[in-house]
């Protein structure tokens, strides 16, 4: 299974400390992660799932794979900038949104517009779709269950 993991590029340490537990989990779930490959959200949630044992895939925005943060594995450069967001929401089985603006906005949209299970923690509210979570715990387990069915 691959599930992406999107959010704001910079956060407050709560939100990453939420983000490095829903990495460390989607890795000990035995799922491979996704995210856009830069800070904040993407870098909490590559660096738990990597320190997990897991496999991290970053899919940037720009033309070079040094702007992955240093958790990720496997950088797959796009120079698409925003556009990589269709990237990271279609590779994925399931996305787990985390905090955010715009741009995870815009993931969550494509997401749900595929078919794509959309769980959100602390992220925009009143999205139909969104399966809110209270802790990163709640969040993934509610990923695993939603494919199985």
């Amino acid at each position: 299974m691959i599930i992406s993991v999107i959010g704001a590029g910079s956060c407050d340490k709560d939100i990453y400390r939420i983000a490095e537990e829903v990495g460390k989990l989607i890795s000990q779930k035995g799922a491979t992660l996704i995210t856009g490959g830069l800070g904040g959200v993407m870098e909490a949630a590559s660096k738990g799932a990597k320190e997990a044992g897991g496999i991290t895939v970053g899919i940037l925005p720009g033309f070079s794979n040094k702007e992955a943060n240093k958790y990720v594995d496997i950088p797959i450069t796009t120079g698409l900038s925003h556009a990589r967001n269709i990237i990271v929401a279609r590779s994925a089985d399931a996305v787990i949104a985390i905090s955010g603006g715009y741009g995870t906005l815009s993931e969550i949209a494509i997401a749900l517009k595929l078919g794509k299970p959309v769980i959100g923690i602390e992220t925009w509210e009143n999205i139909e779709g969104v399966i809110l979570a209270a802790s990163p715990e709640e969040a993934v387990q509610k990923v695993f269950e939603l494919m199985q069915t």
